[in-house]
């Protein structure tokens, strides 16, 4: 089982109010599906903290899983048990602090900045655009 803490107060609304926390693991379910992430889950959300269970099919998408669910306005935890058909090592996460980019975040992460379209490949479909990040999401940093 692992745990996965997050900014509460960061995050997407998936009720359309920034004051309003998630607080339906059927919108939750939603946003995953809408994102297109693999897996077969079962979500539950406690207060401020999702529980996921399930299987996915690649560490990938068990991180992606993770990141849709806790990047999300109102979470500040994702406890989850997914399983994974085929063990791969897991990525890194970073935590994106006021005035970071990718390619600063790259530049810690790999000691260069250009490599940051990694970093972005790594998030999709969550990020839509390198520019589109903010303080407080939670990020993949995959090993190169």
């Amino acid at each position: 089982m692992g745990f996965f803490e997050f900014v509460k107060d960061a995050g997407k609304s998936l009720f359309g109010g920034d004051d309003e926390p998630a607080s339906s693991a059927t919108a939750l379910e939603k946003e995953v599906a809408d994102l297109g992430l693999d897996g077969d889950v079962k979500v539950e959300v406690e207060g401020e903290t999702v529980k996921v269970a399930g299987a996915a099919p690649t560490q990938e998408a068990r991180e992606k899983l993770i990141l849709a669910l806790g990047n999300v306005f109102g979470i500040s935890k994702v406890e989850e048990e997914i399983a994974v058909d085929n063990a791969e090592p897991e990525a890194r996460f970073h935590t994106v602090e006021r005035g970071d980019t990718l390619w600063a975040v790259s530049e810690k992460a790999y000691g260069n900045g250009a490599k940051y379209q990694a970093i972005f490949e790594a998030n999709k479909p969550m990020l839509s655009h390198p520019d589109k990040i903010y303080p407080g999401q939670v990020l993949r940093i995959p090993e190169l």
